[in-house]
């Protein structure tokens, strides 16, 4: 069986019935959808996908700095910019 990444989960059927309560009762938690009784998608709280956001451009940014802190430096002042 698929582990469930949420603490709470919900089949498509009863979300399709009442979105809205499945957001609120969820109280800005995150919740697994399911298909099939497998996790098909995860509906997760806006700040919270905001955060992951933030974090993976993070995680980005700082992958460009390790590729890139062997390349030669080139010195630059505020008026050349």
């Amino acid at each position: 069986m698929e582990a469930i990444l949420a603490g709470a989960s919900i089949s498509i059927t009863e979300l399709k019935r009442n979105p809205s309560a499945v957001i609120e009762a969820a109280d800005g938690e995150s919740v697994a959808v399911l298909v099939h009784n497998k996790p098909s998608a995860y509906l997760v709280p806006a700040e919270t996908y905001r955060r992951l956001l933030d974090r993976l451009e993070d995680l980005e940014l700082a992958e460009q700095v390790r590729q890139r802190q062997h390349e030669r430096r080139v010195k630059v002042t505020l008026d050349d910019l």
